[in-house]
């Protein structure tokens, strides 16, 4: 029998993905299926920025680039934060790296180890825990509340912290909740981090530009008092449509970056030639399309939010951020895997049970409007006849 290290018997998975493989078995078994489940965009990549992938490929682009990314890519990510948050950024502090997911694998790698702790939300995206548990690291739940509006709460995550906390993950605006947290409670949350100054900060910050009703994202990259301890993830898979061109963006402190430099070295060499390309023309292109993308997102926002809550049995908080919602389900007397599992199976509607993002998820679902409104409207008339059934 082959032994492998307990490490990789801790490792957990992205639920989303089991059901959306699932919910594409079932669509060519016949079903119609609706799927309210994965997490990206149903628009297609802006054309401009796939010219752009051609055009990189058609000059020869074909290569090995830098570990850290082509240096224009790595400029036009300074000048898309500096644009963005005011905060001028060294591109010597970008590294580029294939998917958002990469830059909490490296920084949870770097932190964790037996004996540590890392704070991480819950419910939040469940790759968090899997990584920490990974490492052997202690993975600590920061709640995220609906009665907060699902904005993590500063005196709650600062009281988790101790001695032996490592690394601190925070997310805003927020899978699979899309709760924002308000400059309020981030001001305070990076007041407190003074009393912990041997602690870093990991702001997952990939949907930014997905805000609603007027509410602010606040970048943590505005609070020089913790610059020298803080990563920041972001990336061009939800703003522009690129899930499947594995493209991500990261800003490190000075004495991390080289760190993180040789894992990319050891590990993925470097990322994709022409996507970089592309995503230097996602940041300097027209944005015509991504505010297309945000204004029928937020319609859709509005449709999901009326027809659950009118649906005896489930209530539902505006989200105020990202492409979620994520209702509660506890008045149905179903558990939350249970129903999203009865839901896709003799539905036809896919969705995400709450605990597939966390111990503090059950009682919700989670439903992604990247869907059409049609769509969105079939598949909530399905929901709520089935539990009126």
């Amino acid at each position: 029998m082959l032994h492998t290290i307990a490490n990789f018997d801790r490792i957990g998975e992205e639920n989303a993905f089991a059901v959306l493989a699932r919910a594409t078995q079932l669509a060519a078994s016949g079903m119609d299926v609706i799927n309210l489940g994965i997490g990206q965009p149903d628009f297609p990549t802006p054309p401009h920025i796939v010219e752009a992938a051609i055009r990189a490929l058609k000059d020869g682009h074909h290569g090995y680039t830098p570990a850290n990314g082509i240096l224009p890519c790595r400029e036009a990510v300074a000048r898309r934060t500096l644009s963005t948050t005011g905060v001028e950024v060294s591109p010597e502090s970008v590294l580029i790296v294939p998917g958002g997911k990469v830059t909490m694998f490296a920084a949870i790698l770097m932190f964790g180890e037996p004996g540590a702790e890392i704070l991480y939300p819950d419910p939040g995206f469940p790759i968090y825990r899997s990584m920490i548990e990974f490492t052997g690291a202690k993975p600590v739940p920061i709640p995220i509340r609906e009665e907060n509006g699902f904005a993590f709460s500063a005196d709650e995550a600062l009281s988790l912290i101790n001695g032996k906390t490592r690394l601190v993950i925070v997310n805003s605006p927020a899978n699979p909740t899309g709760g924002v947290t308000p400059r309020a409670e981030i001001e305070k949350f990076v007041a407190g981090l003074e009393r912990f100054p041997d602690t870093a900060i990991l702001s997952d910050e990939i949907y930014d530009a997905m805000t609603y009703d007027g509410e602010e994202h606040v970048s943590l990259l505005t609070f020089p008092e913790i610059r020298d301890r803080l990563i920041l993830l972001n990336g061009w898979s939800k703003t522009w449509a690129m899930t499947g061109w594995r493209m991500g963006w990261s800003i490190w402190p000075d004495v991390l970056y080289d760190k993180v430099r040789k894992l990319a070295v050891n590990c993925w060499s470097c990322v994709n030639a022409p996507a970089q390309y592309a995503g230097i023309a996602a940041i300097d292109g027209p944005q015509d399309e991504v505010a297309n993308m945000m204004a029928a997102f937020d319609r859709r926002r509005r449709l999901v939010v009326e027809k659950v809550n009118a649906i005896d049995g489930l209530s539902c908080r505006t989200p105020k951020g990202a492409f979620y919602a994520f209702p509660n389900i506890s008045a149905t007397g179903w558990k939350a895997k249970a129903l999203a599992s009865a839901l896709l199976e003799e539905t036809g509607t896919a969705t995400i049970g709450g605990p597939d993002f966390g111990i503090l998820g059950e009682g919700y679902i989670r439903l992604s409007y990247a869907n059409s409104e049609e769509n969105i409207t079939r598949a909530i008339d399905r929901i709520g006849d089935f539990l009126a059934g």
